[in-house]
């Protein structure tokens, strides 16, 4: 993969900047972010309250427990990202959103970057999602306290794709998902862990039975694993 000639970009607008870069500090994604691989921004969304308590929140017309995140002060935060670089797209983690697939990590990780909108509360007014055209993106069926931590994940899986953030790019052409199955099991010394052994195939030194033998039990794990997967894989190779 060939270097880019701009940093990947991740604007990040939250309730919450002090959480980042957290992990997104350490590791590789963290090596990334020293060399200049990508960039990172923490935007308090706070700062675009125009009162003197800098609310963000307010109730929900019709009723109901929690608060909402206001659409003025929201849209504020937006349009001040979206200023400096009308490229990023507006990606908003939120339960109800479509399922992330590494098909769409890849596509994000292949433009210029992106706008991350943290929620909070029990969420955000629909009309500002609707106003700046927001990609609604869900990580699973499952509920968290806010969005930075799903947007932390987001914004990994998307840098460890970046040219030269990953030490081995060939590394990530044999990972799941990759060829529409989980990936297939791996093994490591000592060759006998508590009187379990490493299959001998590993050990063959054989590498189109060592291949084979991997396909096999991809195939396997996805199968029984992730039905729906192996549904999708099955009928495209059928």
């Amino acid at each position: 993969m060939a270097k880019r000639d701009t940093p990947w970009k991740a604007k990040v607008l939250t309730l919450f900047p002090d959480m980042f870069p957290g992990p997104l500090g350490l590791s590789l994604a963290g090596q990334g972010l020293a060399d200049g691989a990508w960039a990172l921004e923490a935007v308090d969304i706070r700062d675009y309250a125009t009162d003197k308590h800098r609310t963000v929140d307010d109730a929900p017309f019709g009723g109901g427990p929690g608060m909402v995140m206001r659409p003025d002060v929201v849209s504020d935060a937006i349009e001040s990202a979206q200023a400096a670089d009308l490229r990023l797209p507006v990606v908003y983690l939120t339960p109800r959103g479509k399922p992330l697939t590494q098909d769409r990590v890849r596509g994000l990780s292949q433009g210029p970057g992106m706008i991350v909108l943290c929620g909070r509360f029990e969420g955000l007014d629909e009309r500002v999602l609707d106003a700046h055209e927001v990609e609604e993106i869900s990580l699973g069926d499952f509920v968290l306290s806010g969005g930075e931590a799903a947007a932390i994940t987001v914004i990994d899986a998307c840098v460890r794709l970046l040219p030269g953030v990953v030490g081995q790019p060939e590394s990530l052409t044999e990972e799941s998902f990759e060829d529409g199955l989980l990936e297939y099991p791996h093994y490591t010394r000592p060759q006998v862990w508590e009187g379990r052994s490493v299959p001998e195939v590993l050990l063959s030194g054989h590498h189109e039975n060592i291949k084979s033998w991997r396909r096999q039990q991809a195939e396997a794990i996805t199968r029984e694993r992730r039905p729906d997967m192996w549904a999708r894989y099955a009928g495209s190779n059928g």
